[in-house]
């Protein structure tokens, strides 16, 4: 099916990364930065340059396309999604992206950056790429790939079904999103505009990874206030909020229940934000947890602390407001068992061995799955992500095209 076809990943990646999308968490507007509008208008149109007539990007930055069907069954609608912004850890301006061919495990120096070496010891997935030509940045900005190589290759199975016909699929939506890495990717995303029954992101990291699940999410904020005087004469009378906040930080346990101090399947409960006077302070932590019901526990044993504590200070009083942020997208999709299954046989028509995995995080779709679009989370290749290590290999890149294909194929097989 590919020994005939160039594919496109690589070189679109090269020039997406080129284009400064980096978001804003500081930001109130959609999308939060307006250069990311600058790689999705160039998406829109290399979209219609393939033939895909209704290709085009609305007010808040979101592009949409749809790939016709061309089978006579009647197959589920498919929709391949991966956002255009990069995350704030790193910049993202003045990217320089550099190949590094044929790669033997030697040690690669970034030349605008000597200090900043990729190593196989550092980072062991190097020693799956020998042979592989890798893509760096060159010592100074993040690379990009989160997400770009997801919109590269979503870009290059555009361009792999518009010119090989022979290959029968449903009807398939595009979806490219700003803003994913300040957690409001699906902020102004129409799904009914959209219309697809199903979703993947392409938004991960080792070939053949499929990841089915995320944590459940809460954020609580804290207000405590405290009682206010002249620090002059404040004796008997000041309690200071401030350090009643040091105090419920200092609490909080320091060998479980924190990011440093878990893996795998447990949770946390993360202090993110500390802000405050004598009077008043506020403390915002986020608590994570793959069971939902986990996050109540979490949220409780929090409360309890507090309140305990507070008990020293009966003139202070303390605030405890829980906000939801996301949940779990596996309660979504094992409601939905035939979107994982074909992703699992795509992986391995693709000669992948495949790597169930768990995102200790969320994506977009975790949010499309509670909007209503069932939606996992495909490998795209990308490694070292948010830093200036950051790289993946145009081979990965070109087993995702891949992949997606054969996914593509199964849901018409299958329908």
């Amino acid at each position: 099916m590919f020994e005939n076809y160039k594919f496109t990943a690589a070189e679109r990646f090269l020039r997406y990364v080129q284009i400064d999308t980096q978001s804003d968490p500081l930001s109130k507007t959609n999308p939060s930065t307006e250069k990311q509008k600058d790689l999705s208008k160039i998406l829109a149109e290399e979209l219609k340059q393939l033939g895909i007539a209704d290709a085009h990007m609305d007010e808040w930055g979101y592009v949409y396309a749809t790939i016709p069907s061309n089978t006579e069954k009647k197959v589920p609608v498919i929709c391949f999604c991966a956002h255009v912004d990069t995350a704030p850890d790193c910049s993202g301006t003045d990217v320089k992206p550099i190949v590094h061919a044929n790669y033997q495990g030697n040690d690669i120096v970034l030349p605008d950056d000597t200090s900043q070496v990729l190593k196989t010891a550092d980072y062991p997935y190097l020693q799956t790429q020998f042979g592989n030509d890798i893509i760096t940045a060159s010592g100074k900005t993040l690379l990009g790939s989160d997400d770009k190589a997801g919109v590269a290759e979503i870009m290059d199975l555009a361009n792999f079904l518009m010119t090989n016909k022979d290959v029968k699929h449903g009807e398939i939506k595009i979806l490219f999103t700003p803003d994913e890495e300040v957690g409001r990717g699906t902020e102004k995303v129409d799904l009914k505009k959209l219309g697809a029954d199903f979703a993947y992101t392409l938004d991960g990291g080792n070939t053949g990874s499929l990841e089915d699940e995320t944590f459940s999410a809460d954020g609580v904020e804290v207000i405590i206030h405290g009682v206010i005087a002249h620090p002059g004469y404040a004796k008997g009378k000041m309690i200071n909020a401030m350090k009643i906040a040091g105090e419920i930080l200092a609490a909080l346990p320091k060998d479980r229940l924190s990011p440093e101090s878990t893996e795998g399947k447990r949770g946390f409960i993360h202090p993110v934000r500390l802000e405050g006077i004598a009077e008043k302070c506020t403390i915002d932590f986020i608590i994570r947890d793959f069971e939902t019901k986990g996050l109540q526990k979490k949220e409780d044993y929090l409360r309890t602390q507090i309140e305990e504590l507070m008990r020293l200070y009966p003139k202070a009083s303390f605030e405890y407001k829980v906000t939801e942020q996301y949940r779990n997208m596996k309660e979504i999709l094992l409601l939905h068992p035939q979107v994982v299954d074909h992703a699992k046989e795509a992986i391995k028509r693709a000669g992948l061995k495949l790597k169930m995995e768990s995102i200790r995080g969320g994506t977009d779709g975790s949010r499309l799955s509670f909007m209503g679009l069932p939606c996992p989370n495909l490998f795209a290749g990308e490694q070292a992500i948010h830093s200036k290590l950051e790289f993946i290999s145009v081979q990965d890149m070109n087993k995702a095209v891949e992949t997606m294909v054969h996914l593509v194929s199964i849901w018409n097989e299958k329908s």
